[in-house]
């Protein structure tokens, strides 16, 4: 009985891996809003019903991919330490970046711009419900944030999703820096529950 249910766990776990494979390939070549479960499962050669199984919605696929991000990025950080806290620590007295640095800065925060981007044009963001609304004296900031890594976002979504960009890497910071020991002992666990969390901030995968 244990020796089955582990096996279909491993089908299940190399399944799920192969449908977020698949979407991470459409999510390339056609953006969020044209991701597609239907045109998923047919590259795999699975009926649609099959991968609903393994994601309701494409909002929860999305929300997996996402996860998926982030958690590479957390990699990658962890890899590079040192790197991370030069870029994201601690002001170096008497350094002032200049401008050459704000394309390679901004390489990271366009994508996730680009996927709130993608989802708020295909209608996919959750409305704001019982959102508090942001201050109308961030509209000039939401107004750059356009601009730059949040196109055709309004006000209320760039808000959010600045909130939820500083929260992503204050819980990097939290992990890299040792702020979670004696606090969280499931990191992997929590971090998925955090970023989900934001996710649904921003009106990502909150239905099914």
């Amino acid at each position: 009985m244990n020796a089955s249910q582990t096996a279909r766990e491993r089908v299940r776990a190399e399944l799920t891996r192969e449908i977020a494979d698949t979407a991470r390939r459409h999510l390339a070549t056609e953006g969020a809003a044209g991701l597609s479960l239907r045109a998923v499962a047919r590259e795999m050669g699975m009926v649609s019903s099959a991968v609903y199984r393994y994601f309701p919605s494409r909002d929860d696929l999305l929300t997996a991919l996402i996860i998926d991000g982030y958690n590479a990025i957390g990699a990658a950080v962890e890899a590079h330490p040192h790197e991370y806290a030069l870029v994201y620590g601690s002001p170096v007295p008497g350094y002032r970046a200049p401008e050459q640095t704000i394309g390679p800065a901004s390489r990271v925060a366009a994508v996730l711009g680009q996927i709130i981007s993608d989802a708020q044009a295909a209608g996919a963001l959750d409305p704001p419900g019982l959102r508090i609304p942001s201050p109308g004296s961030f509209g000039p900031d939401a107004g750059r944030l356009r601009e730059s890594v949040l196109p055709g976002a309004p006000d209320d979504v760039a808000a959010r999703s600045l909130a939820v960009w500083a929260s992503v890497f204050g819980l990097v910071s939290f992990e890299l820096f040792g702020q979670f020991e004696n606090v969280v002992t499931d990191r992997d666990g929590y971090y998925d529950y955090a970023v989900t969390s934001l996710g649904q901030l921003i009106g990502l995968g909150a239905g099914g």
